[in-house]
């Protein structure tokens, strides 16, 4: 805990820490590095550890946040970098994936678009006004749906003949082509981020509303 004054102050999400280096930011800045090093692993040619990697890097989100939580350490930092780090995971995990050629280029533009539309709106929203949007819990789930689903397409096995549904390159698994079942939480991921997003967006427009109402009465 820190300190204002005399008073000892817990740093929780209602009122966060203005420290830089608390425990749950450490882990924070170690899951950020470990980004390059998944990349190159993957490129490499090191599908094993390259998923090692990203599970890892992945994984430690949980951590982090808890342990902020349960050490009353949350920071006005670790609230802006843990998203991002997410974010960029994705970012990463994804064109990793696809450069390997694991992901048709399809799901590669929406999943970019939105998370580099998020982490800009979100960057916009903070400097400018000074707004912040809380991750729900189906954000949360529908990046664990990408990463599970990205790990296994890194780790690429076991392989799997496709349904045989449709006859188009761009649908692994719904095609007779083999692919990892990796893409299945994929799918399900693209489903409820667009749901997300929506939801991030509506939240955006109406504490905008009500800042830029408080400007005018103010």
């Amino acid at each position: 805990m820190a300190t204002r004054g005399n008073i000892q102050h817990a740093g929780t999400p209602e009122d966060p820490l203005d420290a830089v280096f608390t425990a749950s930011n450490v882990v924070t800045f170690v899951r950020l590095c470990l980004i390059p090093v998944f990349f190159f692993t993957l490129l490499a040619g090191h599908d094993l550890a390259a998923c090692i990697l990203f599970a890892l890097a992945a994984c430690t989100d949980w951590v982090d946040g808890q342990l902020a939580r349960r050490t009353n350490t949350v920071s006005k930092l670790g609230r802006i970098l843990d998203p991002c780090v997410d974010r960029l995971l994705m970012i990463f995990g994804v064109l990793g994936v696809y450069l390997v050629g694991r992901l048709p280029v399809w799901i590669i533009v929406v999943v970019l678009v939105r998370d580099l539309a998020l982490i800009g709106g979100y960057g916009i929203l903070l400097r400018r006004w000074r707004i912040r949007i809380d991750v729900v819990y189906a954000g949360k789930f529908c990046t664990t749906l990408f990463f599970v689903g990205f790990a296994a397409l890194v780790l690429n096995y076991p392989p799997l003949q496709g349904l045989g549904l449709v006859n188009v390159s761009w649908l692994p698994g719904l095609n007779g082509d083999v692919y990892s079942w990796g893409i299945w939480f994929v799918y399900a991921g693209l489903l409820l981020g667009i749901y997300t997003t929506f939801h991030y967006l509506r939240a955006a427009i109406s504490l905008l509303k009500s800042v830029q109402a408080s400007v005018r009465e103010g």
